[in-house]
């Protein structure tokens, strides 16, 4: 996983109260708000309004909440890639 790697969705990817991947001790777990599954894949994103093109920000998402996180990102044109998390 790349050190680019950014937070639990909220309000949005902009929103600086989010915590790092880095941060979260234990296993990787998804990055949706209150889910504490396993982490499966990992949704690649930047924000072009904030962030150079080749820089890549990271969520982490269960089965259950791939799409969903991914719909999120999507709707702002952030997601760039999705790629199975390394278990």
């Amino acid at each position: 996983m790349s050190s680019e790697t950014d937070t639990r969705p909220g309000e949005g990817p902009e929103d600086d109260t989010f915590h790092t991947v880095e941060e979260v001790d234990g296993p990787a777990t998804c990055s949706a708000k209150g889910c504490q599954a396993p982490a499966a894949w990992e949704l690649l994103w930047n924000n072009p309004k904030l962030h150079t093109a080749d820089r890549r920000k990271t969520w982490l998402a269960c089965e259950e909440h791939k799409i969903s996180l991914s719909e999120f990102l999507s709707a702002r044109r952030f997601l760039r890639e999705v790629v199975p998390h390394p278990s």
